[in-house]
This record gives structure tokens, sequence and C-alpha cells, in this order.
């Protein structure tokens, strides 16, 4: 099966954290300087890997839920807080793209294809680590989980992009590693890819029935 049909899109919409770029590391290294901070315990890697994904607010909720049994309002604050200083001051230390990005946004810019980088990161830290990694100019806009009043999987970000660049469901794709983009994607009548090697909140992406999954997307444009 290959829902792709690359030729006939006009727009390819990307998720960022476990899609194009592994950014759990630097996320986890900002989480616990946050927690030391805060002088709260610390958590694993392993852990903040199945915690992201779901936007900067739930993570922080994620991670109180298991340290304390409880998200006291003002704690979550303090700690959403602490976090996005100290996170947007250095979002790429050791993020990198995974393997296949960079060929497969080249082949995007060859052949004229509009991309949007659609995430419910926070727009300043998405858009600092698409230009320390060289990779902004591939898109022609980086769409925030806080630009609108909602983020994946509600599918407004995604209509956006459809609306703003003058194309249609049809003519565009979603490439993304969770539930959340699969289900943003459903929701918005957008054909969607899921790569296999994401974060998807620590589950198995089979669950929520993706459309295609793939290993590299470089597969997509190799004949």
């Amino acid at each position: 099966m290959n829902i792709a049909n690359l030729e006939q899109r006009d727009l390819i919409l990307f998720d960022l954290d476990g899609t194009l770029v592994d950014s759990a590391f630097d996320l986890y290294r900002a989480m616990n300087m946050s927690l030391n901070v805060l002088e709260l315990p610390l958590v694993t890697e392993t852990q903040v890997r199945n915690w992201i994904g779901k936007g900067t607010s739930l993570f922080c909720q994620s991670v109180l839920m298991h340290l304390t049994g409880r998200v006291e309002p003002s704690e979550h604050q303090q700690l959403l807080d602490t976090f996005l200083e100290i996170y947007n001051a250095e979002p790429c230390v050791d993020t990198r793209p995974f393997h296949g990005i960079i060929e497969f946004l080249e082949w995007g810019r060859a052949h004229q294809k509009k991309m949007v980088c659609v995430t419910n990161k926070p727009e300043l830290p998405a858009r600092k680590i698409l230009a320390e990694l060289n990779m902004d100019h591939y898109f022609v806009d980086t769409v925030g989980g806080d630009r609108f009043e909602v983020r994946k999987p509600d599918p407004k970000p995604l209509l956006h992009c459809v609306e703003a660049f003058g194309t249609d469901v049809d003519n565009t794709l979603m490439i993304g590693d969770s539930s959340n983009d699969v289900e943003a994607a459903r929701r918005a009548g957008i054909d969607c890819i899921v790569v296999s090697y994401g974060y998807n909140h620590g589950e198995d992406i089979q669950l929520c029935k993706p459309q295609q999954v793939v290993d590299d997307l470089t597969v997509l444009i190799s004949k």
C-alpha cells in the first residue's frame, strides 16, 4: 500500500518532534533542569519519550502526576513557566533530524512542494530548532501549538494550512508519528502517513489504525 501519491500533492504537512527531529534528549535535559530548580525529583529519558508530543502543558501535567500523584494549578504553572524559560533558551543542543529527512525535504523542494511544519510544540522553540539545524528554508510556515486555541488532534491547524496555501484536502498529505497526527488528519479529511520510529506517547502506532506506516521517508521517493 502506498497512499502518498506525492505527484498529486501540492502541500505536505509535517509534525516536528518524533517525525522530523529527535528532540527527546533536549526535552529530558530541560525538564530535569527545571525540576532541579523547583527541588523536585528527576525523571528518566524513557519516561520523557512517553510523555511528549501533546504540547508543553500536558507534558508538565504528566511529569507532575508521575512525581506527586496530583496536578495543582499553581505547581503546574510554576513548572510550565520554568521549563519554557529553560527549554526556549536552548532547544537544540542534541536535537538532530532523523535519517532520511533531509533527503526527503530536498526532494520536496526540488519538486516545488509547499511544506509546512505543524507541531504541538510552542512556535518559538520549533522555529529555533529548524533554524539551528538549517532546515527552516524548506518550510513556507511553521505552525506551533500556541498559534490557535486548539492543537492536534484538533484538525484546525491542518485545515488552516490547506486554506492559507490555496489548495484542498485531496492535494494535501500529513506526515507524523503519533495518534495525534493520525486523528487530526482523519478529522480534516487529509491522507496521513506515519513513521515507525517516532514517540507516540509510548503506545504502538498501529493501535490508531494509520493508513500507512514507513520506516524511513525516503521509501516514498525511491524508484
